[in-house]
């Protein structure tokens, strides 16, 4: 909304039809297509005219569901750091990306170069700074490589866009392998 707070019955229903919409991408493998706007409003149990007020078109629905799944992935850091070694923590924010990699496909698929890149652009430097925070404990713990920064491990993760969808189960984890596996110190 613009510069009005919201009821919080009007935020709980804004967050659950974007998570209904985060379930139903993860669910049809990143396929926006198969995203009924009508069927997100129904099983968020609202009507449509609650989610065309939220989200006007599909691509701010999408927008909506890019960041939140960013937001989830940079909070995880801290988390995985607090219970596990630095590289498990590590790898397993890698794993995570996957999941990610899939829903930012689904949403680049159909939101304009330019809004894409006004959302990336806002956003891209907590991608950053979370992937800094994990290399940095990994390398004063003696587990990853020195040299290496976020911009690297970011390139290498360019490789998961280049997965065809039927390969995606199989290649995705192997691509994250090879990456943990360049990471760790020799």
């Amino acid at each position: 909304m613009t510069g009005r707070e919201l009821r919080s019955d009007a935020v709980a229903n804004r967050d659950r039809i974007v998570e209904v919409a985060r379930a139903e991408l993860r669910r049809s493998n990143g396929a926006v297509a198969e995203l009924k706007l009508h069927g997100i409003a129904k099983s968020a149990g609202v009507g449509q005219g609650t989610l065309y007020r939220h989200f006007p078109t599909r691509e701010h629905l999408l927008a909506a569901v890019y960041s939140q799944e960013l937001t989830q992935l940079v909070d995880t850091v801290e988390p995985l750091l607090a219970e596990r070694p630095p590289l498990r923590a590590l790898t397993a924010w890698l794993e995570r990306v996957v999941e990610y990699a899939r829903v930012k496909r689904g949403v680049m698929a159909v939101i304009e170069a330019s809004a894409w890149q006004d959302l990336y652009a806002g956003q891209h430097h907590r991608l950053d700074e979370a992937l800094a925070t994990l290399l940095s404990r990994g390398q004063a713990a003696g587990d990853v490589r020195q040299g290496i920064d976020a911009a690297d491990v970011i390139l290498l993760l360019g490789a998961l866009s280049r997965i065809p969808e039927p390969e995606w189960d199989t290649r995705a984890p192997t691509v994250i392998t090879v990456i943990v596996d360049g990471l760790r110190s020799r």
